[in-house]
C-alpha cells in the first residue's frame, strides 16, 4: 500500500511566534487551531501544495512535546501518513514486528484517527498513521 504523507509535525515552544514565522516562510495563513486535551497540546495547521504543516505547543509539563522540547529542543517531531484503513494497518505493521505505541486508535487533531510507530523501529523517526474520522 501506498502511503500519502499527511502532515509534518514540528513542536514548538511558543505557537503565537512559530505561526507568524510560519505565515511569512508558507506566504499563507494558519487555516486551523486545535487544542488536543488528551494529548496536552494546541496546534496549529498550514496547507501547503502537497501536504500540511502542524505546529504543536504543549499544554502542560506532562505533554509528551514539553518532553521532546526539553530533551531535543523545537523541530520536526513526526511525520504522518494517511492511510484508508487504520486497523488493517496497525494489524499488518505489529504482525512485521513494528511497535505501535497504542494498541487501538486514537482521535487526534483535524478529526483524524491516529496511531504512533515507535521511533526505534523506523530509524529515529516517529511515525504517525491516520485515517478521517468519516472514512
Amino acid at each position: 500500500m501506498n502511503y500519502k504523507l499527511e502532515h509534518i509535525g514540528i513542536a514548538v515552544r511558543d505557537l503565537e511566534v512559530s505561526i507568524k514565522t510560519y505565515e511569512t516562510l508558507l506566504n499563507t495563513k494558519c487555516f486551523k487551531r486545535e487544542t488536543v486535551e488528551s494529548e496536552g497540546v494546541i496546534t496549529a495547521f498550514f496547507q501547503t501544495e502537497n501536504t500540511k504543516i502542524e505546529l504543536l505547543e504543549a499544554i502542560n509539563e506532562n505533554s509528551l512535546i514539553h518532553k521532546f522540547i526539553q530533551k531535543k529542543g523545537e523541530g520536526i517531531h513526526h511525520m504522518a501518513f494517511e492511510v484508508k484503513d487504520i486497523k488493517t494497518e496497525m494489524s499488518r505493521l505489529a504482525e512485521e514486528g513494528y511497535r505501535l505505541l497504542n494498541k487501538e486508535p486514537k482521535q487526534g487533531a483535524d478529526q483524524k484517527l491516529v496511531c504512533f510507530i515507535h521511533p526505534k523501529d523506523t530509524s529515529g523517526v516517529l511515525l504517525e498513521l491516520c485515517q478521517e474520522l468519516n472514512s
